[in-house]
């Protein structure tokens, strides 16, 4: 006797959830890593300030992607 699994519901709301881990990752690598460069160097702070807010962004950019291509692609 074999039992099947059985997925109910939207199956966007899975895959946003699995779209989201890649930025929540990089999130944590930016700042951490933008951290420990300010320490090092507190002189350059602007610098390091700057560019790990950039790269903030651009990896938020990614998550709001993952959250909006279902809806796009869905009609296909």
């Amino acid at each position: 006797m074999s039992v099947l699994a059985e997925v109910s519901g939207n199956v966007t709301a899975i895959g946003y959830g699995l779209a989201a881990i890649g930025p929540g990752i990089g999130v944590g690598i930016i700042f951490g890593q933008g951290v420990q460069a300010i320490a090092r160097q507190p002189e350059a702070y602007g610098l390091i300030r700057q560019n790990m807010l950039l790269g903030f962004v651009l990896t938020e950019a990614l998550a709001l992607i993952g959250l909006v291509a279902p809806f796009i692609f869905s009609g296909i």
